[in-house]
């Protein structure tokens, strides 16, 4: 079901919204507003309308595109690089990531863009004639939403950055960085005064817009950011439980799915485990933002990025379901030997994870590149095992009897087989609805927010309030659904394995690749710390400074007193 196409106003919009100029366009110093078209189109009901909508459009170049996945599972304690792509910086914490990098630039210009949308709906809605009172509240209140998602995510990868509350019309060289205090007080009044105005629905009448619990789940994880910081308040932690509480046992109709695997079916993408979704659709007009020279290929394109070198191997040849294999990401051995320690009553990792490959390619083969036990030839039918991975080690004498190369986790050690082409795949974002194989732009919703993410969050919660039975409870739900058949009494943990360690472990469990984990680690100030212990390729490097990613010099170059009017974010 897509209700919400956002198609038309955002083809519509698209060209306008520059005219509402921010401080973050590259070239906004040479900008001059000089289309009355747009601006009086903006002042009527239809542009009204098309305005909200438009503000939507900037989540995607986050939600479900290879940017947004560089800044948020890069350089965490669960994914590593694969072999191919770039902005490896994001994960090395080296000389790569600095204020120069195109896309530190394209993101931070894109939030402020929808930001300055936002500003544009809120501010003109006063005058606004021809929508009814109800609905104009409504749409202000998806918009001071949006504005307070995207301010979020400026807070959470630069900090302190130039509040905008007004809408922009001309450019401007006055920009300044906002305190942390600052940023969370914005924040937080435009998500509570949002709140009680947004539909109190499982779903939107039009799914896909923001509704009362998908505000509630953002104002619990605020709660829960602050409450780390040096601006934490007094009652943070019991306004996360508030929050968060009415999501999970609210009227509103949520419930976790009986099969993990179902979560991300892609024929089940409208479930009562989805509290909000970043919407995408087959139509390439329509998925923005749209191929472009930074590697972003349009779409929903995570299926891209995960998937392990298979189509070179014997009886393989790349196909729609395996997926193109651009082996940007791998999991850690902390992610698959530690998290994923339990494989026999957690069902979770086999449901997220590959790790088996059937022939697409009959014949007979006599080259094994990934098993040296396999002498001569094997013959493989349509549908015959090709390749398996397991998780131990399995003796020579008895890989050899297999006809099928059996790949051992080996982690750069002696007597395994991954490298940087070769590991477990996660298959939640595959997208089998692509109409050839070279297809890059993927038509599944991204799930921002989910049950099982609210429901951690509430047992974080709680446990942080001193509720320890409660947030037990929260999180055996969780791992009950997430058991084999039969094991659901093995799964349930017992008070005494209750802690903050362990519910980052079960998040890690959870959420893997979910576009979560860099804001988690940094949330808890546990980045530096978990990327040292779990992250080789770069524990030498990360420093605290990493806790931020680098302003845009651009931004500072165009900000009148450069930078000691917008200083560089230390370190960089």
């Amino acid at each position: 079901m897509k209700n919400f196409n956002l198609k038309k106003s955002v083809m519509i919009f698209g060209t306008i919204a520059f005219l509402f100029v921010s401080q973050s366009c590259k070239d906004v110093l040479k900008e001059d507003v000089i289309s009355n078209i747009g601006n009086d189109y903006l002042n009527t009901a239809a542009g009204f309308n098309a305005a909200v909508n438009a503000a939507y459009s900037s989540l995607r170049a986050y939600y479900g595109s290879q940017q947004g996945l560089t800044f948020t599972e890069y350089g965490t304690d669960i994914y590593a690089t694969g072999a191919d792509g770039g902005y490896k910086g994001f994960h090395f914490y080296d000389t790569q990531l600095n204020s120069s990098v195109d896309w530190i630039a394209s993101l931070w210009d894109e939030l402020y863009r929808g930001i300055n949308t936002c500003n544009a709906v809120i501010d003109r809605s006063k005058t606004i004639t021809g929508v009814t009172d109800a609905v104009k509240n409504q749409r202000v209140a998806e918009c001071r939403y949006l504005r307070g998602l995207y301010y979020f995510l400026l807070y959470m990868h630069w900090g302190g950055v130039d509040l905008r509350l007004t809408e922009t019309l001309t450019p401007s060289k006055q920009t300044t960085r906002a305190t942390d205090k600052a940023m969370f007080d914005a924040i937080i009044a435009d998500l509570e005064a949002a709140y009680p105005a947004l539909e109190a629905k499982k779903a939107s009448s039009e799914y896909g817009r923001a509704t009362k619990p998908a505000c509630g789940h953002l104002l619990g994880y605020v709660y829960l950011t602050r409450n780390n910081t040096s601006s934490k308040g007094a009652d943070d932690v019991n306004k996360a439980v508030t929050y968060l509480s009415d999501v999970v046992n609210g009227s509103y109709g949520f419930s976790l799915l009986p099969d993990f695997a179902s979560v991300f079916d892609e024929n089940n993408q409208v479930n009562n485990e989805v509290v909000w979704a970043v919407q995408y659709t087959t139509d390439p007009a329509t998925n923005t933002p749209a191929a472009d020279n930074n590697g972003n290929t349009g779409g929903n394109n995570l299926h891209l990025f995960f998937g392990m070198q298979y189509d070179v191997q014997a009886g393989m040849q790349r196909d729609v379901f395996y997926g193109r294999p651009f082996k940007r990401l791998r999991p850690t051995k902390y992610l698959i030997e530690t998290a994923f320690a339990d494989r026999t009553n957690d069902s979770r990792f086999k449901k997220s994870f590959r790790d088996t490959w059937l022939s697409n390619k009959a014949g007979t083969y006599s080259a094994f590149s990934l098993d040296n036990s396999k002498t001569g030839s094997l013959t493989y039918k349509t549908g015959d095992t090709t390749m398996l991975i397991v998780s131990n080690e399995m003796p020579k004498e008895e890989r050899a009897l297999r006809k099928y190369q059996v790949i051992t986790p080996g982690f750069a050690t002696t007597g395994g087989y991954f490298n940087e082409a070769i590991f477990y795949t996660l298959t939640k974002f595959f997208d089998t609805k692509r109409p050839d194989l070279t297809y890059t732009h993927g038509s599944r919703d991204y799930f921002v927010f989910r049950l099982a993410d609210t429901k951690l969050l509430l047992a974080e919660a709680y446990l942080l309030a001193g509720k320890r039975a409660e947030a037990l409870v929260q999180v055996n739900d969780v791992r009950k659904r997430a058991a084999f058949a039969g094991k659901e009494a093995a799964m349930t943990i017992t008070d005494a394995q209750l802690s903050m360690d362990y519910i980052m472990e079960e998040r890690a469990r959870e959420l893997c690749g979910e576009q979560i984990r860099w804001l988690d680690l940094k949330r808890w100030g546990k980045l530096v710390e978990r990327v040292k212990l779990y992250n080789p390729q770069a524990a030498a490097n990360i420093k605290d400074i990493h806790n931020l990613r680098p302003i845009p010099q651009a931004q500072i170059d165009r900000t009148e007193g450069g930078s000691t009017a917008f200083p560089q974010n230390p370190g960089y």
